[in-house]
């Protein structure tokens, strides 16, 4: 079982201490840029990928992908990606100089159908090479900038240059290309009902380091709620019993502290008195276990507490944890103070 002490120490934060054996501590001046770099690229992941498509001063048409990306504000919409200057020699890239010169761009967001075809793109081809041309993905006219866009991508957006910030001079050195949105193009068919851009629609990939991505959607989406109009108890209030559980995870923590009431004895007490009675059977709480239903294990679970059985301190955690896990904080609040004031939990 992963418990939340162990969840501590792996990032390096036991209670009261740093875990100083297990992190390695330097400057950036002592590594070389390609280690940094390396790093860099490892532990600020995944990175949303920018496909970026500009046109030199003369005509020619240059499509390339950064992963230094992201979006900075709303009014106006403005987003920025860093073409970098090469580690291994500081030349610059063809994105920064035709940016420079003629202050447009199209930046187009990569879902995984074409991740090979993005990836073909940032070959080194030389300037005069048209990477649409290279890696088959469909050049479209945009509207309002000359650059064209890349069909293939479900989410464009027409870009004008609004600063080129150099970040240092070198090999490595970034040059932050901040951009303001002048006209988006969006696939209708990635919108849910809500009129969300639903991930596993848009299904895009994120870049790690080396050859590593991340795909967004399916298993790899979750939801965690977040604290607008409430103010959650916070961590310090948690009683010690919980603090102390050798089965809620660091995370499961958080999302109890995220509640902005402890129920009181009496909701506790009702939400007792509301299960049914079943008969205390270990191999029904495992079976309701595996299935991950907290429902179908807190009436068995509570049996086998009212029987003495050595253990239900234990399963009745685990209870509390499956229902956090499926979003549902209040009962586990319940379920553990039920616990707590048998006797079956303490610190």
């Amino acid at each position: 079982v992963y418990t939340c002490q162990e969840e501590k120490r792996r990032i390096g934060r036991s209670i009261g201490e740093t875990d100083k054996a297990s992190m390695l501590h330097f400057n950036p001046d002592e590594k070389p840029t390609v280690e940094v770099h390396k790093l860099l690229l490892g532990g600020i992941a995944p990175r949303p990928i920018a496909l970026v498509s500009t046109i030199s001063g003369d005509g020619t048409v240059n499509l390339s992908p950064f992963s230094f990306f992201n979006a900075f504000g709303a009014n106006p919409p403005t987003v920025a990606f860093s073409p970098s200057t090469r580690v291994r020699d500081g030349s610059r890239k063809d994105t920064y100089h035709n940016l420079v010169a003629t202050r447009e761009c199209v930046i187009q967001a990569v879902p995984y159908d074409m991740v090979e075809q993005v990836s073909l793109a940032s070959t080194e081809y030389d300037s005069d090479v048209d990477e649409f041309v290279k890696s088959g993905l469909m050049a479209i006219a945009s509207d309002t900038v000359k650059p064209p866009r890349v069909a293939d991508s479900p989410f464009q957006m027409e870009c004008k240059l609004s600063q080129m910030v150099p970040l240092g001079d070198g090999p490595g050195a970034g040059n932050l290309a901040i951009c303001e949105v002048v006209r988006f193009h969006i696939d209708e068919g990635i919108f849910n009902p809500d009129g969300v851009i639903e991930p596993d629609l848009i299904d895009l990939v994120g870049r790690n380091s080396a050859n590593y991505y991340t795909r967004a959607s399916g298993r790899a989406i979750f939801e965690v709620e977040k604290p607008i109009g409430k103010k959650g108890i916070g961590y310090d209030r948690l009683p010690d019993f919980v603090k102390t559980s050798d089965l809620l995870t660091a995370n499961n923590l958080a999302q109890l502290a995220n509640c902005e009431v402890i129920p009181d004895e009496a909701q506790v007490q009702a939400f007792a008195n509301a299960q049914p009675s079943v008969e205390a059977s270990e191999p029904a709480f495992l079976r309701s276990y595996r299935l991950g239903s907290h429902e179908r294990m807190l009436p068995v679970v509570m049996a086998l507490a009212n029987e003495g059985q050595p253990r239900s301190g234990a399963w009745l955690q685990m209870t509390a944890k499956v229902a956090l896990d499926n979003k549902q904080p209040d009962f586990a609040w319940k379920l553990l103070l039920w616990g707590q004031a048998r006797g079956l939990l303490s610190s």
